[in-house]
């Protein structure tokens, strides 16, 4: 995945923006609320050659000691706090600015961002796999598209403000067979209430339910699924949004961009979440798997992806605010600064 060539927020440091040319970083940092130049900036002059002082009483100087002196690598390697062309960035423990040089061979980090970034290619947001030796400790969250992820109670709320919602369309539209699997299986709970209340725990004799309870079930769990279909998919698929992601400001997004789901994308997310409804007649089965899928974003790092997620290939992000401003020109909103 690669990102287009323009003018990002820099990561490291939010209050400024750096020129990303597609493969790594150019030029130096300008404020955040400036108007960035039009294509990337203009190539800056090399520095001019530092060349210390020779003491009188100091004999002659060894080869190379004029860029130990100033802190810098050797004059073939790369600039200070740089390395070589791929690899991930190794935090020194001794550099220039600190009085020690780095040693032959040390990793100072990739040519294509400052320290803390990914690999060449790596878009602005996304980081490598926590735990790469290449990273100190844990790195930053990602941000898919400069967003932030959602968190597990707001996606747990909108599911249930959904389901909430599901439930009321069900109890209209499928209410009838509901009340006529109650009727088919009154007799056999009545007696077994009246047998326990006796004590008898035998279950000779027990009025069985009819032929039509097994029917009424199945027309039930695929009313109930045909109900959150029409619900849920074709939302999604304009928007990313439910009635309880837009109530929890939380979104669903392709990986690849932010743009909306599409059909085909939000079909896919929820039948790995709705479908196995209809195997709630073989003894809760999914019940089970909807559940197991529900949980699974507290177990996924870095992204909190849930089963359906990634198959879908979605991320779920938070929905920033929008504030009122003026009208603004494109320079004003170069590409990748806002979602």
């Amino acid at each position: 995945m690669s990102v287009q060539p323009g003018w990002y927020v820099d990561p490291a440091d939010t209050e400024t923006r750096r020129y990303w040319d597609g493969e790594g970083w150019l030029g130096a940092p300008i404020p955040v609320d400036a108007t960035p130049p039009d294509g990337p900036p203009p190539a800056e002059p090399p520095p001019a050659p530092v060349t210390p002082a020779e003491s009188p009483t100091s004999g002659p100087a060894a080869p190379g000691s004029e860029a130990a002196a100033a802190g810098w690598p050797p004059q073939q390697g790369p600039p200070p706090g740089y390395g070589p062309q791929s690899g991930y960035p190794t935090p020194p423990a001794q550099g220039p600015g600190h009085g020690t040089p780095p040693a032959p061979g040390q990793d100072w980090g990739p040519q294509s961002g400052p320290p803390g970034w990914g690999p060449q290619g790596v878009p602005p947001g996304w980081m490598p796999p926590a735990g790469h030796p290449g990273w100190p400790g844990r790195p930053p969250e990602p941000r898919p598209h400069g967003l932030r992820l959602a968190g597990y109670g707001r996606r747990l709320v909108a599911r249930l403000i959904d389901f909430g919602i599901v439930f009321a369309l069900n109890v209209v539209v499928n209410g009838w067979f509901v009340w006529r699997w109650a009727q088919e299986w009154a007799p056999y709970w009545q007696e077994v209430f009246r047998r326990a209340a006796r004590g008898d725990t035998s279950a000779e004799g027990l009025p069985m339910p009819g032929e039509q309870a097994g029917s009424l079930l199945v027309a039930i769990l695929l009313v109930a699924t045909a109900l959150w279909l029409a619900y849920e998919v074709p939302t999604m698929a304009s928007g990313g949004q439910t009635v309880g992601k837009r109530v929890m400001r939380i979104r669903a997004v392709p990986m690849t961009a932010d743009q909306p789901l599409g059909l085909r994308r939000a079909l896919s997310r929820w039948s790995t979440l709705g479908l196995p409804t209809l195997l709630w007649y073989c003894l809760g089965l999914g019940l089970v798997l909807q559940l197991v899928d529900a949980l699974s974003p507290l177990f996924d790092h870095p992204l909190r992806q849930a089963l359906h997620d990634k198959r879908a290939q979605t991320v779920v992000v938070e929905v920033p605010f929008q504030t009122e401003s003026a009208p603004s020109n494109d320079r004003d909103q170069p590409p990748g600064d806002t979602p």
